[in-house]
């Protein structure tokens, strides 16, 4: 780990040869590593094999862009909640600005924050074995001066949210970060789903970043963002946030199983067509 004290390049060097050779792909491993490090082929392709920072993001930032485009809408809205230091708000402005040009639709990106590190954990739903009070503070004038475009929104999600719309009149909002760790923050930060559907599309590509978690988090069905999301669909007879399992066959990668999709059903544009406009198998032979 860089900076680890008593630990030297070397000895790093030969733990990063030791879990090279402990990988159980380090051939896909490696490739990857090499395609993002020097940049080769184009965005679509590295954002297709994720091999881009932060791949959970970019990915729904272009599908939320792509699905715009064939609804014919010209700008949406990406969110991130949990900013935390900004070194995610600010990839996903990157990959905001990128995926614009490519698609050809403009993209606004908001950040949502305390500014202030965690809350408290209320009870058990969050996790206070594993979070506490004060985690991942933010600078937030040195993140500002950092920003290009985006907007940092501060205080308690579950008070910003309330003005949200009517305070900045966001283009529809096509893709959602959610790394607010909590049950109590994330259950606050979905009711962003109740806006009015002129400022949703009626598909939007969701990131979960604490779902998975490992032996100390131990995430369940019953704590933290995995409760939150089942609260949600069970609240929502016309609204439900779904795995996005399409994603969850393709690879080994871990941040395809943390994407998942709000799908509006009662939205007036779910059924809009955008698919390949000319599908046919005709008899062959």
């Amino acid at each position: 780990m860089k900076g680890e004290p008593g630990v030297t390049g070397a000895r790093r060097w030969k733990r990063k040869l030791l879990n090279f050779a402990l990988d159980p792909h380090p051939l896909r491993t490696w490739t990857l590593w090499t395609i993002q490090k020097r940049r080769l082929g184009t965005y679509d392709w590295r954002v297709d094999l994720g091999a881009v920072e932060r791949p959970a993001y970019a990915y729904c930032v272009r599908e939320a862009a792509r699905l715009a485009k064939a609804l014919g809408v010209p700008r949406i809205s990406v969110i991130e909640f949990g900013v935390a230091g900004g070194n995610g708000l600010l990839a996903l402005e990157r990959h905001a600005q990128r995926v614009a040009e490519s698609v050809g639709v403009e993209i606004d990106v908001y950040g949502f924050d305390s500014g202030r590190g965690l809350p408290a954990p209320t009870d058990y739903r969050d996790l206070p074995y594993h979070w506490k009070a004060g985690f991942f503070e933010m600078d937030a004038a040195s993140l500002r001066a950092r920003l290009r475009h985006a907007t940092l929104i501060l205080g308690e999600v579950a008070d910003t949210l309330q003005s949200f719309v009517e305070d900045h009149h966001p283009a529809p909002i096509g893709a959602v970060m959610h790394d607010m760790d909590l049950y109590s923050s994330t259950s606050a930060g979905l009711k962003l789903f109740d806006v009015d559907e002129a400022f949703r599309l009626p598909r939007i590509f969701t990131y979960f970043d604490d779902i998975i978690g490992d032996e100390n988090s131990l995430y369940n069905e019953y704590t933290g963002e995995r409760l939150a999301i089942a609260e949600f669909n069970a609240c929502h007879p016309l609204q439900k946030i779904c795995p996005a399992v399409h994603l969850a066959w393709r690879s080994l990668a871990e941040w395809h199983q943390q994407v998942y999709v709000v799908h509006d059903f009662g939205h007036s544009r779910y059924n809009d067509f955008v698919s390949l406009a000319r599908q046919q198998l005709p008899l062959q032979g």
